[in-house]
């Protein structure tokens, strides 16, 4: 029993150190999946929804949900944000699918404008922006 313990840490360590490697970047627990099997971890899909969603819970991990279409995307914010009131926005690309976040204080500002104003609270988490990117614009 206390091997099993063990192993569910160890596999937890895995992740977070993985998701801290490639913080500032959206991810799906597939790409997290593939990488941790490339590096010889032994640790399944359900294992790593599972540990993602308990960093969503804990504060560690944003859970960004696009579209219908998309799967869910992951970035790590770590211990040292936990809790901040810093939001992240996003913005996808309608020509290349590029997902590009931004924590940008005018679009907080919309976020408190319809909140005071309108009795709206608005989720961050599930807004999307689309449009076009700078690279597709310009070709």
């Amino acid at each position: 029993m206390t091997v099993k313990a063990k192993y569910r840490t160890q596999q937890r360590e895995e992740l977070l150190d993985y998701l801290a490697s490639v913080k500032g970047r959206h991810v799906t627990a597939q790409d997290v999946c593939l990488h941790l099997q490339s590096k010889g971890a032994k640790i399944g899909t359900t294992t790593v929804y599972r540990q993602l969603e308990r960093m969503v819970d804990e504060g560690l991990v944003g859970k960004y949900i696009i579209d219908a279409t998309s799967p869910a995307c992951f970035e790590y914010i770590g211990h040292e944000a936990h809790g901040s009131e810093r939001t992240c926005f996003h913005c996808k690309c309608d020509v290349c699918g590029t997902l590009i976040h931004m924590h940008c204080d005018e679009l907080a500002q919309i976020g408190a404008h319809l909140k005071k104003d309108h009795g709206f609270a608005l989720n961050a988490m599930r807004t999307v922006f689309y449009g076009t990117c700078a690279a597709c614009a310009s070709a």
